[in-house]
């Protein structure tokens, strides 16, 4: 897809957006997912991929970072993303996005920013940070990437159910298509 700014077709100007996440049982990728189909509906072109699968970044032109946060912490690997590709991603536009706490008395608490984000914010000059809350299906968590103690605590305390905001995340995405857009119309 191609944003059409009102400018002649020659000179039309396609912004294409990498929407990149580490997610151990899903639901960070289901907001990746929606993110980047929002992103789309703006005439952008976006993909959502997890981290380990992203190779060069220079075809992009902007990027959303995401992780899921297990004990206060990003995940290992999307740490590791922002680290291993800093000088790209502090040239281009960034936003960066938590997933979780999970259940209604988590979901109506001030979300905790996660330890690593400030350093993450200023080292890719990231224009926001949201943390929305996640999900948890229970029969994911046994095929999961998870250690036994990580697997007993969400098999046995962690509320099972869809606490994810999808207006708000549309909302936000939102955001982040009108000022890609709006940047793109100064381009030369």
């Amino acid at each position: 897809m191609t944003v059409r700014l009102g400018v002649p077709a020659e000179k039309v100007v396609a912004v294409d957006v990498l929407v990149a996440y580490a997610s151990r049982l899903g639901s960070t990728r289901g907001i990746a997912a929606r993110i980047a189909a929002r992103l789309q509906t703006h005439g952008l072109e976006a993909s959502a991929r997890p981290v380990g699968s992203v190779g060069e970044l220079a075809p992009y032109d902007a990027f959303v970072v995401g992780s899921a946060v297990y004990g206060g912490r990003w995940l290992k690997e999307a740490s590791g993303f922002v680290r291993d590709h800093a000088a790209t991603l502090a040239a281009r536009p960034v936003w960066l996005f938590s997933s979780g706490p999970v259940g209604r008395e988590a979901v109506r608490a001030h979300p905790v920013v996660p330890a690593e984000v400030g350093g993450i914010e200023a080292t890719t000059h990231a224009r926001g940070h949201r943390t929305f809350a996640g999900a948890l299906d229970r029969q994911t968590v046994d095929g999961a990437d998870l250690g036994v103690a990580e697997r007993f605590i969400a098999k046995r305390f962690v509320p099972e159910g869809d606490f994810r905001d999808w207006p708000e995340i549309d909302g936000w995405a939102d955001e982040i298509a009108q000022q890609l857009i709006a940047g793109a119309a100064g381009r030369p």
